[in-house]
C-alpha cells in the first residue's frame, strides 16, 4: 500500500468512529505520539500506551459531535483535521476543539503521530 491508501483507509475508520480499528490496523508497534501539552501524555512511546491515552480520553470526555477532513498527503506523511464539540469531565464546560494530526508512515505503518491544537 503507498502513504496515500494508508492514509485514505485509516480516515475512512476513523470517519466511521472507528478509531480501534484504525490504530489497530495501521499503528506501528514502536509508534511515538506527541501532544502539544505537558503531562504524562505529552510524549506516549508504544502501540499499548498509545492506546491507553486514546482510552483515558474517550473516559474522561463526552464528546457531541465532531468531524474528521483529509487526508492531506505529502510525501511519508499525511495530516488530518479534528473538530470536537466536547464537554471534558472534569471541567463541565462544553468546548469546541480544532486540531491537526500529522502522521508519519514508515514500512506501511504509522510510526509517530504529532497534534496540534
Amino acid at each position: 500500500m503507498t502513504v496515500a491508501d494508508i492514509a485514505k483507509d485509516f480516515t475512512e475508520l476513523l470517519k466511521q468512529g472507528d478509531s480501534e480499528s484504525a490504530a489497530a490496523k495501521y499503528n506501528a508497534d514502536d509508534i511515538v505520539s506527541y501532544e502539544a501539552m505537558e503531562g504524562p501524555m505529552a510524549v506516549c512511546r508504544g502501540k499499548d500506551a498509545v492506546k491507553q491515552k486514546g482510552q483515558w480520553w474517550q473516559e474522561n470526555n463526552e464528546v457531541h459531535g465532531g468531524s474528521v477532513e483529509g487526508p492531506y498527503v505529502n510525501g511519508d506523511q499525511f495530516a488530518l483535521r479534528f473538530t470536537f464539540d466536547v464537554t471534558p469531565k472534569s471541567t463541565g464546560k462544553r468546548a469546541s476543539m480544532d486540531e491537526v494530526g500529522v502522521y508519519t508512515v514508515r514500512n506501511g505503518k504509522i510510526s509517530e503521530e504529532r497534534f496540534y491544537y
